[in-house]
């Protein structure tokens, strides 16, 4: 019994493998014809009638009958969605939709490829066609109903299609390529958070593509868009600081060195001057000196050689004024140290005796 079982197991086996090996080739002459396997994956009537579907559908095609072509291709896929034509059928219908810019239904018919028969040989062939439908919607192309009525540009729809292709296959070199493209589509619509999420998972999940770098400059660029100026919470700026630094760090030989140079620059001026605001205010209105002293260290600490730096300096020296006119204390070593813009020497440690 259990030999048998094997047999039955083998020849099952045997009967699929053929199938998979299976191709369907179309001729002018011979119309469509499964080579390299033995199986259709119908029998008798129905197998006769799907390759007659088949026929009926490419001969429509060649002759440039394209609404009698979908119909039959249609009807192919819905019947005989099982069989080794199915896939062919979605494959056919969806460059039909292309001919027409009917650029949604193509998605959508190559989308059930990838669904439905993912291990199609045409596997990267049809995410390539994918990447191209939803760049092409991303640079402004317009999808037709029924292959005559435009539509509206929908560039929102462009980033949908680009995420089904980092879902449909995250490990490819599309992927990467299609999250910048969120990522710039987003930004094109104002959509800036949702930029960075895209060029946050970009150098997260692909960080030895060559598109890293890039993604490292335009999501510093990206946060440094959102800063306001020194009067306004500075968490954006802080953000964009550290990403600029990652990038001259990572990737120290980029050609956009020079650009993220002038960008930290800025981010870290603006930096500073929130600090300058800050000691201004508590120095002025809270006359508190101490305080002020803080926030002029931050300052100069924050972007050292600087134009603001060098006001800090100042305001420190007139602190140090007041607070000697006032009889006030203060650590002026590690102020000098600042201000010169070098480390303060370490306080020695004290010496505690013990009584025995």
């Amino acid at each position: 019994m259990r030999r048998f079982s094997a047999y039955i197991f083998l020849a099952l086996f045997t009967v699929f493998a053929a199938q998979i090996r299976a191709e369907l080739i179309w001729t002018p002459g011979d119309g469509w014809k499964i080579e390299g396997g033995a199986l259709s994956g119908l029998v008798g009537s129905d197998a006769r009638n799907a390759l007659e579907l088949m026929n009926k559908a490419r001969a429509a095609e060649e002759a440039g009958k394209r609404r009698t072509a979908l119909r039959a291709y249609k009807k192919v896929t819905k019947v005989y969605g099982n069989s080794i034509y199915s896939p062919e059928a979605y494959y056919r219908t969806a460059h039909l939709r292309l001919q027409g810019r009917q650029y949604y239904k193509a998605f959508e018919a190559f989308q059930r490829i990838m669904t439905l028969y993912p291990n199609t040989d045409r596997f990267n062939e049809v995410l390539g066609e994918q990447y191209r439908i939803a760049e092409d919607l991303m640079n402004g192309a317009r999808n037709y109903y029924f292959g005559i009525i435009p539509a509206f540009r929908s560039r929102e729809r462009a980033i949908t299609y680009f995420e089904w292709v980092v879902a449909n296959a995250p490990y490819s070199d599309y992927a990467p390529l299609a999250l910048m493209n969120v990522a710039k589509t987003h930004q094109r619509l104002d959509n800036t958070p949702y930029a960075i999420d895209a060029l946050d998972r970009l150098i997260n999940n692909y960080a030895q593509s060559l598109l890293a770098p890039d993604a490292y400059l335009e999501l510093a660029k990206t946060h440094a868009s959102l800063v306001d100026g020194p009067l306004y919470d500075q968490e954006s700026t802080r953000e964009a600081i550290t990403y600029f630094e990652d990038y001259m760090i990572l990737f120290s030989e980029d050609e956009g060195l020079a650009e993220a140079q002038q960008g930290l620059d800025e981010m870290r001026t603006v930096f500073a001057e929130s600090k300058m605001i800050l000691g201004d205010y508590t120095m002025k209105y809270n006359k508190n000196l101490r305080g002020a002293r803080v926030f002029y260290n931050e300052a100069i600490t924050s972007f050292p050689n600087s134009a603001v730096a060098a006001r800090a300096r100042e305001k420190l020296d007139i602190i140090d004024a007041r607070e000697a006119e006032l009889g006030i204390s203060s650590d002026n070593d590690a102020d000098a140290a600042r201000r010169a813009n070098t480390p303060a020497p370490k306080p020695k440690r004290k010496k505690f005796l013990g009584i025995f």
